[in-house]
């Protein structure tokens, strides 16, 4: 039986690209939107 955890890495990680010092609110560029590179995100606030 393989060991199913023996690669799984026990560090936390951010995906590559990422620089955790940019704004994560920052707007997709029209060439980002146009080659499909980016993420729709959504809202939900409670007033």
């Amino acid at each position: 039986m393989k060991n199913k955890n023996r690669n799984r890495n026990t560090e936390p990680s951010i995906a590559p690209g990422i620089d955790d010092s940019e704004d994560p609110e920052q707007a997709a560029t029209k060439d980002e939107i146009d080659k499909g590179e980016y993420t729709e995100v959504t809202t939900l606030s409670f007033d």
